[in-house]
């Protein structure tokens, strides 16, 4: 049975607007973990007893907060476990893809959000949740760089578009039946503003006009590569209502274990 590893990171210092995406881990587990919902993804995987979770980074401001994130995603990584990150905001998938591109010589990043996320730095900070994609396609942690649900491009994005090759999906294009060839092992990054706020208010940069649950549900049901490592991240707490966007959350990190565990025990699915 393939067990899946969770680890929330919870740290929010460089967010540019609003603080809060550092509380996400415990409502997103609450939710997870609570007797009102069932255990079992629509992949037809029961993740009842497949959750090794392994707690929140502790930052203490005694360390660099990019070495303790780098250092706690190795350990879990060491485990030989698929691995879902809690955010905390946007800022944390770049160190966290340090630890993750040594184990996989061959990497595509899916990259779900509202947003490219690639300015080169924004407001004078280099790691601006703005930001972390620049930093991650510099430092050569993928191969390959797709972002679906995109709504807020400008013509720097453009520029760093072309610079590193970024395969882009706007949400204005994003087709129900949409399904990526990838033949590579992936690295999932979910921003949960790349749901319409209708589902998902709880974020701290609401964009009108996203994708709906059932839409990105649909298109990780299509992934056939392995999900080595994902994070959940840009929930915000403090802009939620009645806790809808934790549930969400807790939804959409079922069906990324569920198809965690499926395409790991397909052979074809183990890919070089």
């Amino acid at each position: 049975m393939t067990a899946i590893s969770l680890l929330g990171i919870p740290n929010d210092d460089n967010s540019s607007h609003l603080r809060g995406p550092a509380e996400a881990p415990a409502p997103i587990r609450r939710e997870l973990f609570s007797d009102a919902y069932s255990s079992w993804s629509e992949t037809g995987v029961d993740l009842e007893g497949r959750i090794l979770d392994r707690g929140d980074i502790v930052f203490d401001g005694a360390a660099d907060p990019w070495d303790l994130i780098e250092r706690n995603v190795a350990r879990a990584l060491d485990a030989g476990h698929p691995l879902i990150c809690l955010g905390g905001d946007h800022a944390i998938t770049h160190p966290v893809m340090r630890s993750v591109r040594p184990r996989q010589p061959r990497l595509t990043i899916l990259h779900i959000d509202a947003h490219p996320d690639i300015y080169h730095a924004y407001q004078g900070n280099p790691r601006s949740h703005t930001s972390p994609f620049a930093r991650i396609m510099e430092e050569g942690l993928a191969d390959r760089l797709i972002q679906v649900g995109l709504r807020t491009v400008n013509d720097h994005h453009r520029e760093q578009f072309a610079r590193f090759g970024v395969e882009t999906i706007p949400a204005g294009r994003f087709a129900d039946a949409l399904a990526l060839e990838i033949d590579t092992p992936i690295y999932l990054s979910m921003d949960m503003d790349a749901l319409d706020p209708a589902f998902a208010p709880g974020v701290s940069h609401r964009e009108p006009g996203g994708l709906s649950p059932r839409q990105v549900i649909e298109l990780l049901h299509t992934l056939r590569a392995p999900i080595v490592a994902a994070d959940i991240v840009e929930y915000n707490p403090r802009r939620d209502i009645d806790g809808m966007t934790a549930t969400v959350a807790a939804k959409l990190l079922k069906e990324i274990g569920g198809m965690m565990a499926k395409n790991a025990a397909r052979p074809e699915a183990a890919l070089a």
